[in-house]
């Protein structure tokens, strides 16, 4: 069941907050940085307009949001105004990297640096031997991983960097407070879309900055530096009862993969959102899909797989309908209070 909580303080009509991060810290939810855009009505061609984002800023505004009272809070600001950032949350403490730290510059940034909630206070950490934006961050095995994105070396005139770089990591250690470069822990050109990790130990991806679904679940294998599809993720159904079918002999339509549709619509529609949380063994997508017609609307919902099922992997539940179309900048974490 879906609760409305609140909206985000500072975001009036016609803006959009876009290439934020939001972490998970004891009782909060922090909203991290990202570029404030104004949309407005641009004539295209031909008496064709479309709203498109102006008077972009880059925001080094620190939210919190305490789940138990219910209240805002400002925190001090990243040192460095940054947007399409690595973020992740390692012992006690948000870690940011990366990312871009002006709307006019195309080249990302290597700086870092770490929150600590009890002091409310961002310390610099050393940069990065690689400037990277739409990278992800993931917290594992006790370091800070930042993963793929569009990289190239610091020291390095070149805006059109190699795969080397983008398939690469970089990895630090709270311990020794050094960064490390990690060869071909991302398989892909396209820079990941989310990297999760479980209790477990287990890393999983799901999608990319150009296709957020890709249609099934990856593991990282350490060993072989290679991410597999995880079985079951594939799983298809069929075509729901009562949808028209395409052929004369009364054939249903082929199969579709959950994710693909949305309860009640017909043909199967493309997610236009897709975020993910961890929790226990469990990967919850929250999607949203837009439906076309002469009435649009919008659909959310709650798809769960379950990792270490052997048969019926999916449950598809948490469905909200809204009517118009909206702009989705989607993510989510997850707050286990006791």
């Amino acid at each position: 069941m879906w609760s409305y909580v609140s909206p985000i303080p500072g975001i009036t009509e016609s803006y959009v907050l876009k290439g934020f991060a939001m972490a998970s810290l004891r009782d909060s939810i922090y909203i991290v940085g990202g570029r404030l855009c104004y949309k407005e009505m641009v004539h295209v061609s031909d008496g064709f307009a479309d709203l498109v984002d102006v008077k972009v800023e880059v925001l080094s505004t620190v939210l919190r949001y305490n789940v138990r009272t219910d209240r805002w809070s400002t925190c001090a600001p990243l040192q460095t105004p940054r947007s399409d950032f690595a973020c992740t949350v390692c012992n006690d403490k948000i870690y940011v990297a990366g990312g871009q730290s002006t709307s006019t510059n195309a080249r990302g940034i290597s700086s870092a640096e770490a929150y600590d909630p009890t002091l409310d206070e961002w310390t610099s950490l050393p940069s990065m031997s690689t400037l990277r934006y739409r990278c992800a961050g993931v917290s594992w095995n006790g370091k800070i991983h930042v993963v793929g994105g569009f990289a190239e070396r610091s020291d390095s005139d070149c805006s059109s960097p190699g795969l080397a770089e983008r398939s690469s990591a970089e990895v630090y250690d709270p311990e020794t407070g050094r960064w490390e470069l990690r060869a071909r822990m991302w398989q892909l050109d396209v820079p990941p879309h989310q990297i999760l990790a479980l209790d477990d130990g287990r890393l999983f991806s799901s999608g990319d900055c150009l296709k957020v679904w890709k249609g099934h679940i990856e593991a990282y294998d350490p060993e072989l530096s290679m991410w597999n599809i995880v079985p079951g993720s594939q799983q298809t159904t069929r075509s729901p009862a009562g949808h028209p079918s395409d052929g004369a002999d009364g054939a249903w339509s082929p199969p579709i993969h959950p994710l693909d549709v949305a309860d009640g619509t017909w043909p199967p529609i493309q997610p236009t959102y897709v975020t993910v949380a961890p929790i226990g063994s469990r990967l919850y997508f929250l999607v949203g899909y837009r439906t076309s017609g002469p009435s649009p609307r919008t659909v959310s919902m709650v798809h769960m797989f379950d990792t270490f099922a052997n048969a019926n992997y999916w449950r598809s539940f948490g469905q909200v309908e809204e009517d118009g179309e909206k702009e989705f900048c989607s993510h989510c974490c997850v707050i286990q209070l006791s």
